[in-house]
């Protein structure tokens, strides 16, 4: 139940605080006076799309903000939960609209996102306005209807989980049969791209060893001489490095035999001396492996050019070409298995198309014993709203398949979808000898304000909607028809809070709570302000419903029989 709605700088509205009761609720006043600003503050705080165009001008942002109280029985409880709210707190919702388009949502204090948004909210409110008649137009509106009214939305569910199993599953069998079309084709390709690696016997590493002997070979001249100067100045010329080295290696042996303390930096040159020689060797070694070989510099290149190649056609690596190679291999193997593929697929949409099929039949037939109840429903509503010789039917048939429809996802010759086998299209003839036409022929406001109003009435009993509000539900109507719905709003108000927005005294005058809504001009700027009325207040409203502008002693006496006071 919406217990409190706080709007700031939203449209002509500074400042507003409404606080909510159960029962129904009333809210009137002229005609631009912010009623209908109301209702799109409720919409955004159920999920709706904001927009700066509804920022009070002179402002950054507005702010919107409900306090909704949570029922034991009530469907929101598991939601919340499951998004990580504790629902003994109550829910609190609050959106901030920004010019910046940097929009922010928070739920009992913590920032979320519009669709944990719209999953909390779904089952919470519903606003009757004229997206709602608008919306009775559709005929996927009907059957959603009369799923809700014949308890059938579990049915329903399974057929959406099952045709939606099954989706994917058609997608893979068509990307393996076209594989397998093209079979041929992809074995040629993919033995020569084997071929081609394999006859390359590439081995990891081997580009960057084959560079650093390219190097080698087109630099072998000067590092031959570059190395063979160092083993000169080293050991080979005369006053070489290590004969210097071992001349002093020996004067510091002469001198520790005076001063043991030079001992141990003796034996650390003599040391020296043998790491030096080392080095001079291993260098030799080196020098006479270096090759100035014109004929290997060529197969070094040839070689560095096709793996190069080989890189370019299947990554940046030869371990690119070695996994490409691994990947070649499984899928040669899946090409040979893939007959095999296709038929354990198909076996498994066989056996899903057998669900499929059972789940759509069963609620299919139990939509035709539903559609029976429901319109019988739909007629005593409506002859309680003074529609008394309306006669009306649910139209139930199925789409017929088509060329693209795919065999698992048809039974007996109809298309098969998300909602099962069958399409819904309410019929209706307001007067006694005209034939049966759909709902969306009607071109009386009344008739459908009313049509919505006895759907509502039908389904306020299993409906898991806390709070309806109703906008417009006086469109078209008015006399002797407006106390029918408000005497029907009443009666919807025993299972949900109501909360309607009308211009009829006679639908007012059964509000259990009435505010009034207005508008003034303050220090040059439009605001809307609202107000709840008590009894003598209430009088006065309703006497300005019935009569305008002037109120006489007459329509003030009309007001207090109105409201039996």
């Amino acid at each position: 139940m919406l217990q409190e709605l706080n709007i700031r700088n939203f449209a002509i509205i500074d400042d507003l605080n409404i606080s909510f009761s159960d029962g129904l609720t009333i809210l009137s006043g002229e005609t631009g006076a912010g009623k209908s600003i109301i209702v799109n503050a409720v919409n955004l705080l159920l999920g709706s799309r904001a927009t700066t165009r509804l920022i009070r001008n002179g402002n950054e942002t507005a702010e919107l903000e409900a306090l909704f109280q949570i029922t034991n029985q009530s469907k929101v409880i598991g939601i919340m939960e499951k998004n990580g709210y504790d629902p003994e707190d109550g829910l609190l919702i609050r959106r901030i609209i920004s010019r910046s388009n940097r929009h922010r949502i928070y739920i009992n204090g913590r920032l979320a996102t519009i669709q944990q948004l719209n999953s909390i909210t779904k089952n919470l409110a519903s606003i009757s306005g004229q997206h709602a008649h608008q919306g009775l137009l559709e005929d996927d509106q009907h059957l959603l209807i009369l799923d809700q009214f014949g308890d059938l939305l579990p049915l329903r569910e399974k057929v959406y989980k099952c045709f939606h199993e099954i989706l994917p599953l058609i997608q893979d069998v068509n990307d393996l049969k076209a594989l397998r079309d093209r079979q041929d084709e992809q074995i040629q390709l993919l033995q020569f791209q084997k071929k081609e690696i394999m006859e390359a016997s590439v081995k990891l590493e081997e580009d960057t060893q084959l560079e650093q002997e390219r190097m080698r070979l087109k630099n072998g001249e000067a590092l031959y001489h570059t190395i063979n100067s160092i083993i000169e100045s080293l050991y080979s010329s005369q006053g070489a490095a290590i004969e210097r080295l071992v001349t002093a290696k020996k004067e510091l042996e002469r001198a520790a035999k005076i001063d043991l303390e030079l001992s141990s930096k003796a034996k650390r040159m003599a040391g020296t001396t043998f790491h030096l020689e080392d080095m001079v060797e291993e260098l030799r070694i080196y020098l006479s492996k270096i090759q100035m070989d014109e004929n290997r510099l060529e197969e070094v290149e040839v070689r560095l050019d096709i793996l190069a190649k080989l890189k370019r056609k299947y990554g940046t690596s030869l371990d690119d070409v070695l996994s490409h190679l691994e990947s070649i291999d499984k899928q040669l193997l899946e090409i040979e298995n893939i007959s095999t593929l296709i038929a354990d697929r198909e076996e498994r949409l066989s056996q899903l198309h057998d669900k499929l099929a059972k789940l759509v039949i069963s609620l299919s037939t139990k939509r035709k014993q539903v559609a029976k109840n429901f319109a019988k429903k739909v007629e005593k509503e409506l002859a309680t709203l003074k529609m008394p010789q309306t006669t009306f039917q649910v139209s139930l048939h199925n789409p017929p398949m088509d060329e693209n429809t795919d065999q698992y996802l048809t039974q007996n010759g109809n298309a098969i979808n998300a909602t099962g086998i069958d399409q819904a299209t309410f019929l209706i003839a307001p007067n006694v000898g005209e034939p049966l036409k759909p709902l969306a022929n009607i071109a009386s406001g009344g008739e459908l304000s009313r049509m919505v109003l006895a759907v509502k009435a039908i389904l306020a009993k299993i409906d898991a909607l806390e709070t309806i509000v109703f906008d417009e539900v006086d469109a078209g109507i008015g006399g002797s028809v407006a106390e029918t719905v408000g005497r029907k709003l009443s009666s919807i108000a025993g299972y949900h809070q109501v909360i309607c927005i009308t211009h009829l005294p006679q639908i007012a005058k059964f509000g259990n709570h009435h505010f009034n809504i207005s508008k003034l001009v303050s220090e040059g700027r439009t605001r809307t302000i609202i107000k709840a009325l008590n009894k003598k207040e209430r009088v006065q409203e309703i006497a300005r419903m019935l009569g305008g502008e002037k109120i006489t002693q007459t329509t003030l006496d009309h007001a207090y029989e109105m409201l039996d006071m």
